[in-house]
């Protein structure tokens, strides 16, 4: 990682292991979410959220939704985050999203650390690094990057 923002977005990643999992939080060492540790992540390299996350249902009533409702997480990545190009290996620094079903629209978030492991808040778990197996990989629905200085004014 000879990238100063990568290694930032992994060592912050990092420091977020063992956090309990908290539904809608963003506190390291108190409680968050998958989308929360990725909140706290941008908190700490950049200052302050780019948008508020608004409130969402927990992962588990997303699975039992039985259907789309639109692509709210992976909107919002693509409004903040810099896309990457799915044909390329996972690289560390990259924020992975995933969907558990087709006809669903994603729901988890995870920072790849390296090409075959990523740091998530699983819930009931809370932050942890886990192996990027083929169960993970083939539920990618996009990845992305954290967006350099001069994408968010620093």
């Amino acid at each position: 990682m000879n990238d100063p923002l990568t290694s930032a977005v992994v060592d912050e990643a990092r420091r977020w292991i063992g956090t309990p999992y908290r539904h809608q939080q963003s506190r390291l060492g108190v409680g968050c979410d998958c989308l929360g540790l990725v909140r706290g992540i941008w908190r700490a390299i950049y200052g302050c959220e780019p948008e508020q996350a608004g409130p969402y249902a927990p992962f588990e009533d997303s699975l039992n939704a039985g259907g789309a409702s639109g692509e709210r997480l992976l909107e919002a990545a693509a409004r903040n985050l810099e896309p990457v190009e799915t044909d390329r290996a996972v690289e560390a620094g990259q924020v992975l999203v995933f969907r558990w079903r087709p006809v669903l629209p994603a729901r988890h978030l995870g920072i790849a650390t390296e090409p075959h492991r990523f740091i998530h808040a699983y819930s009931g778990i809370g932050v942890v690094e886990s192996a990027l197996v083929p169960s993970w990989r083939r539920r990618i629905a996009g990845r992305f990057r954290f967006p350099g200085p001069a994408a968010t004014g620093n």
